[in-house]
């Protein structure tokens, strides 16, 4: 399963949450041109949807649900 968010300000960066049930949750972070910029792993989706919002200031209701 994995979660989306995609911010345009103050420019365009796309944002992907992916489990892996055997080590957690992956944050991805694209940059403008969809090249990975950066990859954290955290223990709980919360905890990953903390970090990009202290990082990133992605709102924790930016998130949508991707299958």
């Amino acid at each position: 399963m994995k979660w989306i968010a995609h911010i345009n300000k103050p420019r365009k960066i796309d944002f992907e949450i992916v489990y892996d049930e055997s080590v957690g949750y992956y944050l991805y972070v694209y940059d403008s041109n969809d090249i990975e910029s950066k990859d954290e792993l955290q223990d709980t989706l919360e905890i990953a949807m903390q970090v990009a919002k202290e990082d990133f200031n992605v709102p924790i209701d930016a998130w949508k649900i991707s299958e």
